[in-house]
């Protein structure tokens, strides 16, 4: 008896750590539901819930109408009532010692854990982001999203510190951002899928180049150690090198380093081998049928492995399908699992795949992700309109 008793200890804790992530927790603000009346859940006529403060600051001022943060349904704000299973979720749980914070999102990393410690953004500071980068001089955080202006730079609290670019038809407009980063020297490069262009502007919003004919479809950007830009081509299925005089504004160089890739996206370069890993994403052939593929080619642009969305499934009991690629300090790939809304590690890519989940609670759809200075892993985290923040807990 006190043994089923001491095994059952664990499991409640599992089971309120899942409630805390999945039931609790407002995904418009991040903060934990309650009973006081700006905490309290309120379901919104399409099904979904937020809390009355969100539901407030949501609504029009006069009208009182407001769109679902997450499938866009208009409704009011006097349509919403007060969720009663996760009012009664929380009464229920009351009595149950709340894990801590930090052990909500962790997953084994080395010999610590990942731990989310830190989110920010939400819907309205952020809107369907699609793209993440660190400005490397200053550590501030990029991300690119659908909102009036489509670059926002964040300070390292979180706080929106800078935002610039347009919405609108005008050449230093853009009009449909995929991804960015931010060269050494602090200039933004983004890939507009609107103009099918690569638009590098300084870090305070002036427009320095806009490459508008090199294109069929530019997806995927990252920023080499010797502050060239790789750009994947989607429709092209190649992959390219820009040498651009950043202060002059002028293109001086471009390379085709990879021809006959299939639908290439994502890409990555690693600041210690100067690896480049490229993230495939064929059409699919069928209904529901999706598969990615990572390849990562040396320095030198030789092929040094590959794993599919097949040869990840002999390893992983879910399908895995690759939304977003980097790589960590070691050298290891690192990519985020849109299917069972994970990050896993690969491993190096000479012995691939040695895969180890070291996200799995905590995401509803990464598409992108980014290791800081100080070995923090941001994790953009496209649903939930956010970046989430989480580093290694040796404890």
């Amino acid at each position: 008896m006190g043994a089923e008793a001491s095994g059952s200890g664990p499991a409640l804790q599992e089971l309120v750590c899942e409630a805390e992530t999945s039931l609790l927790e407002c995904k418009v603000c991040f903060e934990r539901f309650g009973h006081r009346q700006q905490r309290r859940p309120r379901n919104l006529p399409c099904g979904h819930v937020v809390c009355l403060a969100c539901v407030a600051a949501l609504a029009h001022p006069r009208t009182l109408a407001l769109e679902c943060p997450f499938c866009r349904r208009a409704c009011r704000g006097c349509d919403t009532s007060d969720c009663l299973p996760v009012l009664h979720l929380l009464e229920l749980l009351g009595s149950v010692p709340r894990p801590a914070r930090a052990a909500q999102r962790s997953a084994p990393c080395g010999s610590g854990t990942l731990i989310c410690r830190h989110a920010f953004g939400g819907w309205g500071t952020l809107v369907n982001p699609t793209g993440l980068a660190l400005c490397p001089k200053t550590g501030r955080v990029v991300v690119v999203h659908d909102g009036q202006r489509r670059v926002k730079i964040f300070d390292s609290g979180g706080g929106c510190a800078h935002q610039f670019g347009e919405k609108g038809e005008a050449a230093q407009d853009i009009r449909y951002p995929l991804d960015v980063t931010v060269t050494n020297d602090c200039h933004v490069v983004v890939t507009d899928a609107g103009d099918r262009s690569v638009k590098v502007f300084d870090f305070f919003g002036q427009i320095k180049l806009i490459i508008g004919d090199q294109f069929s479809l530019p997806w995927g950007v990252e920023t080499t150690p010797q502050n060239g830009i790789v750009v994947t081509d989607a429709e092209a299925g190649s992959l390219h090198l820009l040498e651009v005089d950043f202060l002059e504004g002028v293109l001086q160089r471009t390379e085709r380093l990879q021809a006959h890739l299939c639908s290439p996206r994502g890409v990555a370069v690693s600041w210690l081998t100067g690896a480049i890993a490229v993230l495939e994403r064929p059409l699919a052939l069928g209904p529901g049928a999706c598969s990615t593929t990572v390849k990562v080619f040396s320095a030198s642009m030789q092929l040094i492995g590959q794993v599919d969305t097949f040869g990840l499934s002999l390893f992983f009991p879910s399908q895995i399908t690759a939304s977003a690629v980097t790589f960590d300090h070691q050298g290891n790939v690192i990519v985020a699992d849109s299917s069972s809304q994970a990050v896993l590690c690969l491993g190096k890519p000479e012995v691939f795949p040695e895969l180890k989940p070291i996200i799995t609670h905590g995401l509803s759809h990464p598409v992108a992700l980014a290791f800081t200075k100080e070995n923090s892993l941001l994790v953009l985290d496209s649903a939930a309109h956010s970046v989430k923040v989480y580093k290694v807990d040796w404890g």
